[in-house]
């Protein structure tokens, strides 16, 4: 199976450049993470496996006391290590493949958030494809990515994945879209807001 080994986001360098940008003190003082976390809630996704889950922004958000607490993985052992640090169930990709929670058909959503923008297409498409055997029929596939600004921010990302690229990429690996949106501003501003995002929402058959 695919193991997610993208240059540039496997090092320890990379899982430390995501603590200092989620931990600036700012962003503390103003929850800048707020509205990002309302809007994955109000999906109400059920069991989520988070792929790339980083050092567990998401899986946070994710956890609402409302749902089974969500698993992540990520290719980075450093951001795993970090993610359990914070109390989070997740895996590297060799051991989720290998665990307990890899069972086929456990989980109502895949989130894929912040990924496939550092993959090539044939990479992106062989990474959703692993894991979704473990989404069950009917499940939820959650693609978020960024828009121009913040596609900029970032020296490892590779592939501008808008709506068009992300909902070809969920058709090709047998989902279908229900519905795409902007987040959280209308999408003229992700051509000057780093944090604009496209939203694509999928399911599996």
């Amino acid at each position: 199976m695919p193991t997610n080994d993208v240059p540039g986001t496997a090092g320890a360098d990379y899982a430390e450049r995501l603590q200092r940008l989620e931990t600036a003190r700012w962003k503390q003082v103003l929850d800048v993470q707020a509205p990002y976390r309302w809007n994955l809630r109000r999906l109400e996704l059920g069991r989520t496996l988070d792929v790339g889950c980083g050092i567990g922004r998401n899986l946070s958000h994710l956890s609402d006391g409302k749902n089974p607490p969500p698993v992540g993985v990520d290719h980075n052992a450093t951001s795993i290590e970090l993610a359990r640090q914070r109390g989070f169930t997740a895996y590297t990709v060799d051991e989720f493949h290998s665990s307990a929670d890899a069972k086929p058909d456990s989980f109502d959503a895949i989130l894929a958030s912040h990924l496939v923008e550092h993959l090539l297409e044939p990479d992106a498409k062989a990474v959703v494809e692993s894991y979704l055997p473990y989404l069950r029929s009917g499940g939820r596939v959650v693609f978020i990515t960024p828009q121009e600004k913040g596609y900029t921010t970032d020296a490892t990302h590779i592939r501008f994945s808008g709506f068009d690229e992300v909902s070809a990429l969920a058709r090709d690996v047998g989902l279908t879209v229900l519905k795409k949106y902007s987040f959280p501003f209308p999408r003229f501003a992700g051509k000057v807001f780093a944090y604009n995002e496209f939203v694509v929402v999928a399911r599996k058959p």
